[in-house]
């Protein structure tokens, strides 16, 4: 017969190093069993207590359960939809954004005017908004001044570039281009506004004298136009599937990536400053390396000419709209769509909060004109409709989708 210490010797020794947990075990099993075992050889799986034991088991079933609790509310941070509604332009509405400080939203429309929205991220205080008047065509697209929170500049088809204070809702300067305005940005630094028209002409204003410093005419369809975060470089996206790249201020040219199979349509710049996103005729949203100048991955839910695009203020989510009739809300990083907002018309720009998970967004077909606003974990919803349209939510409320 074996004493207790020779059978915990023999299983040092037959299953290798390190077998102290097991020992205990073995200890208390053979002292009890001492005088009936001539050898035993304890697997490790019999001696494993923590996958044997009821406890045990039921603690690793929990922490595997809040494991995948966590993981599923990583990819749906969108699940608690709710939405508010408000009135606003006579008629469809093109552009919309935030100001610098994520307080202000302006919106765009072909009823000649713009409108600057007060919102409340929170969503606890009522709506303003403030109507500029001025343009005499359709107000293509607008931006706001990155360093000041007040001044917005706007694009017309009557030609001209408006610069508005939003504080007195008055035109602070005008100028007067060559053709139908249809793009603007702005220079990150404030310093600069750039123009593009319908003939695919690009202008350069100074801010402060708001007076033209540059014009440059393209042999090829130029639709939007960015700076990258550090003024340095400027992109052009073309009707050949092109993204133009100039330096800046010389605007010679850098490169030219042959990025899709059809025309580029919209361009985004991370805040970031790591990634460019451009979206395209051909469905595809791709994203870009904007060092190496390299596309990393695409974006490809969408399966109409994608219209707008736009990075949310940390750079995690971009969100992307078409003809479909969502938008869709995917992970940069790993390109997975997380998440669908449903829409019964197809939307021309959506815009991500600055400093919130609070998203922009407007169509502009015949039903619905409106505005979207939504943010993660508290996730809210707003329209804004022309005023003779009966507010949309009661008929169609929204609905939650996933991937």
């Amino acid at each position: 017969m074996r004493t207790t210490q020779q059978i915990i010797g023999h299983i040092k020794d037959s299953n290798g190093a390190d077998m102290i947990g097991q020992a205990e075990v073995a200890k208390a099993f053979v002292e009890y069993y001492e005088g009936l075992l001539g050898v035993h050889h304890f697997s490790p799986v019999i001696n494993e207590k923590s996958e044997q034991t009821v406890p045990f088991r039921r603690e690793r079933e929990r922490e595997r359960d809040m494991g995948e609790q966590k993981a599923e509310e990583a990819r749906l941070p969108f699940k608690n939809l709710d939405s508010r509604e408000y009135q606003g332009h006579k008629k469809k509405v093109h552009s919309v954004a935030w100001n610098c400080i994520g307080t202000k939203l302006a919106s765009g429309s072909v009823d000649q005017t713009a409108r600057i929205w007060h919102i409340d991220p929170t969503g606890h205080s009522k709506v303003k908004d403030i109507e500029l008047k001025g343009h005499t065509d359709s107000v293509d697209q607008l931006c706001w001044d990155p360093k000041h929170s007040d001044l917005l500049a706007t694009a017309s088809g009557d030609k001209t570039v408006r610069l508005w204070d939003a504080r007195s809702g008055k035109c602070s300067q005008q100028a007067e281009l060559s053709g139908e305005n249809i793009n603007i940005t702005y220079k990150p630094d404030g310093q600069h506004i750039a123009v593009g028209n319908r003939d695919d002409e690009l202008t350069i204003l100074d801010v402060r004298k708001f007076k033209p410093i540059h014009r440059r005419k393209f042999n090829y369809e130029v639709n939007e136009i960015a700076w990258d975060m550090t003024g340095e470089k400027f992109f052009l996206t073309t009707g050949n599937g092109t993204i133009e790249v100039l330096a800046y201020p010389s605007l010679k040219a850098l490169d030219t990536l042959m990025a899709h199979t059809a025309g580029c349509y919209c361009i985004a710049i991370d805040p970031l400053g790591k990634y460019f996103a451009v979206g395209s005729a051909d469905s595809l949203v791709s994203l870009w390396d904007i060092k190496e100048m390299l596309c990393v991955r695409t974006f490809t839910k969408l399966e109409w000419p994608v219209r707008t695009i736009s990075f949310n203020h940390t750079g995690e989510f971009i969100a992307s709209a078409s003809e479909d009739l969502f938008i869709d809300i995917s992970n940069v990083e790993t390109g997975r769509s997380i998440h669908q907002i449903p829409c019964r018309a197809a939307m021309n720009s959506v815009e991500w909060n600055p400093k919130y998970n609070l998203l922009a967004c407007v169509s502009g077909f015949w039903f619905p004109e409106c505005l979207v606003f939504a943010h993660s974990r508290s996730c809210k919803a707003l329209f804004l409709y022309p005023k003779q349209q009966r507010k949309l939510g009661e008929d169609y409320p929204l609905e939650q989708t996933t991937s």
